[in-house]
Formats: C-alpha cells, structure tokens, sequence
C-alpha cells in the first residue's frame, strides 16, 4: 500500500500559561499565524488550524508539516511565537494518509 508521510503537531495550551497583558497577547496571536503564514508560503505546512470542541479542551490546533524529519518538523514548530513565549506546547507525530489526501477540499466555514 502506498501512503504519504506528514509530521502532525497537535498544539496544547499548557496547564499554566505565563500571564500576559491584553496587548502582548494580541502581539504573540499575530505572529503565531504570521509564523504559520510564513511556513504554508515556503511550503514546510500544507495546512494548519484551530481545533474547535477537542475531546481534550487543551488542544488547540493542528499543523500537518512536510519538511521530511521529525526534528526539522519540532525545530520549525518550536520557533512559533506562542511556543516560545509559553503560551502553547507541541506533540509531534508521523501521519500517513493515502496518496492526495491533502489535496482534496474540506468543507468552507468562516470563523467569527
């Protein structure tokens, strides 16, 4: 069977997040989805998003990555602006799916 390999990162909010003011936590958003902007340009991210109801109420999105390693996927997941100022955390798995998955359209929603 033939299948295509992505490294999923799940982002966690963290049981503790360092506390921020209102301004530094619009800072931080804003360049958390310039980083993932960035990386679906250069085409290191196929795709990512917000998770909306999660089983788990820590999880907060998901990015599925194709840079080809593990630890290229968590360096470049690592750099995001919410993950260094603590705001979210990341778990980085292998995902496979077959052949074209990715390319298919999902369902068109707006968020608020």
């Amino acid at each position: 069977m033939d299948l295509e390999a992505f490294e999923l990162v799940l982002l966690h909010r963290p049981e503790n997040p360092p506390d921020y003011d209102d301004a530094e936590l619009e800072r931080i958003q804003r360049e958390h989805l310039a980083h993932h902007a960035q990386l679906r340009a250069s085409g290191q991210v196929v795709t990512n998003g917000p998770v909306i109801e999660p089983p788990d109420p820590s999880l907060r999105g998901l990015t599925f990555y194709r840079p080809g390693s593990l630890q290229q996927a968590r360096r470049l997941a690592e750099a995001d602006p919410a993950v260094r100022a603590g705001r979210l955390t990341v778990q980085i798995m292998i995902w496979y799916c077959p052949p074209g998955t990715m390319s298919l359209p999902g369902k068109a929603i707006t968020l608020p």
